[in-house]
């Protein structure tokens, strides 16, 4: 079955989309998000992922759960080959197909709890492996009914994570920053998104030069304060947007003074203006 195009920017154009990817570099991204949910599960290499305010070290057959809209970034240790395979969803598409079947469950379980990780034991893990490859052999013949069958392995694919998530035993938390201050500053940064976040100021909040903080404060995150900043402050007026909120209000309600800058940062951010969006 040949791949189709897919949107590399938070735009999901199909049902679902399967990538196994090996490399030795990976594609490291900035802090995004995207308006579809997606899987992550590393077969081999080194890896953390940034995800919301917590940072997970990913070992071997170890699942991410990436809510839609939630901001995450993959740290990749370079040395070492990267195998891994990632998985778009559309929950529509299934909501569609099995609307009582809770399928999306374990991705707002994990938002719920802020557990976004799971860890199967050697059992589940062979069952995971058996069922991939269903899945890449779906993907790679043209016979009758591929598509159907792809489609049915995809759903058991859910219906296992759901399982898993449901299992205390298999879900794991991240960690926070390791320096507190900084952890208390991310918290103090997602309650005041619509106030002015002043990079001084807030280094005298975690009590550190403004060089220091900010030194800190990437090497404990993966990026600048003004890049967490504004990717937080879009992704709540998103948000806002898609809940009924008029652009212009959601901008002033997220700290955009300006607003031709914030409709320039959202269409750059999302790939759509914000009239469409609420459209």
């Amino acid at each position: 079955m040949p791949q189709k195009r897919y949107a590399r920017e938070g735009y999901l154009k199909e049902n679902y989309h399967y990538f196994h990817l090996r490399d030795t570099a990976g594609q490291e991204r900035d802090f995004h998000f995207h308006e579809f949910d997606k899987v992550v599960l590393l077969i081999s290499g080194r890896v953390d992922y940034a995800l919301e305010s917590s940072v997970y070290a990913l070992r071997p057959w170890d699942i991410l759960l990436v809510k839609h809209h939630a901001i995450h970034k993959a740290l990749i240790d370079k040395s070492e080959p990267y195998e891994r395979v990632i998985l778009y969803l559309d929950r529509r598409f299934f909501d569609r197909m099995m609307p009582d079947a809770r399928l999306f469950e374990c991705f707002d379980r994990a938002d719920e709890r802020a557990a976004y990780l799971l860890a199967p034991d050697e059992a589940q893990r062979a069952q995971l492996a058996a069922l991939l490859g269903e899945i890449e052999e779906d993907l790679r013949t043209d016979a009758f009914g591929a598509q159907a069958m792809c489609d049915a392995h995809m759903v058991q694919l859910l219906v296992l994570l759901g399982r898993l998530s449901a299992d205390d035993g298999a879900a794991r938390s991240g960690e926070g920053p390791h320096d507190e201050k900084i952890a208390a500053v991310l918290s103090y940064i997602n309650e005041n998104l619509g106030s002015e976040l002043d990079v001084d100021e807030l280094a005298a909040r975690a009590q550190f030069s403004r060089s220091h903080f900010m030194r800190l404060f990437k090497a404990q995150t993966g990026t600048s304060v003004h890049a967490y900043v504004r990717t937080r402050r879009l992704m709540r007026a998103a948000r806002l947007i898609r809940e009924g909120m008029s652009a212009a209000r959601a901008a002033e309600e997220c700290g955009f003074a300006d607003y031709s800058a914030f409709h320039r940062a959202f269409t750059a951010a999302f790939g759509i203006s914000p009239g469409k969006l609420k459209k």
